[in-house]
């Protein structure tokens, strides 16, 4: 299965904005948003290196409703 649309950041130009996802297949919820990447006051996020296969993101708090909706959706998922 594709991954689920939910939303994207409504207060950006529609492009290359912070968008959120569910993949119903793998039980998993998909960002895309802002490179954490140079945020000092961010370094304490992490117990170790980040691996190359990974990154950590920033949301907009106003995406707090779709991410609450990805997880709903992820909830609701019939693959357990």
């Amino acid at each position: 299965m594709a991954l689920r649309f939910i939303a994207k950041d409504p207060n950006t130009d529609g492009a290359n904005c912070p968008t959120v996802w569910v993949d119903e297949t793998r039980q998993e919820l998909v960002f895309q948003g802002w490179k954490v990447g140079g945020d000092t006051r961010l370094a304490c996020l992490t117990a170790g290196p980040i691996p190359d296969s990974e990154e950590i993101v920033r949301l907009p708090m106003r995406m707090v409703a779709a991410i609450r909706e990805a997880c709903d959706v992820a909830d609701r998922s019939t693959v357990q």
